[in-house]
């Protein structure tokens, strides 16, 4: 696995597909796709879905695919489907839901203040 390093305060998360390691962000593009890809409202429908924990596998995946090619990734929601998914938050679907919540956070979390 390489090391590609992760800034969170970029709204990086490092996940790992098929044991190789990316990068993933939610970009302004990735989010468009990401918000033309919901069936009913919006990215705010979506964080309050997250906030709640009624979040559904297709938002997990929806959210990760977006992240992926804000990174950079040409795979599609197909390839993603059928790959084994790792992160720093852990394996499975667990850790990808985690992966889709730093996502999230990270791509709406405030800039840090400067000293």
């Amino acid at each position: 696995m390489g090391a590609a390093m992760v800034n969170p305060f970029a709204g990086e998360v490092a996940l790992v597909i098929d044991g190789q390691r990316h990068v993933a962000k939610l970009t302004l593009g990735a989010l468009a796709e990401l918000e033309a890809a919901l069936e009913a409202g919006g990215l705010v429908d979506l964080i309050e879905r997250f906030e709640a924990g009624r979040f559904t596998a297709r938002d997990v995946l929806a959210l990760i695919l977006a992240g992926l090619r804000g990174g950079g990734w040409q795979g599609s929601a197909e390839d993603l489907a059928r790959v084994e998914i790792g992160s720093e938050f852990g394996g499975g679907l667990v850790g990808a839901a985690r992966v889709a919540a730093a996502l999230l956070a990270r791509a709406f979390a405030p800039p840090p203040e400067e000293a």
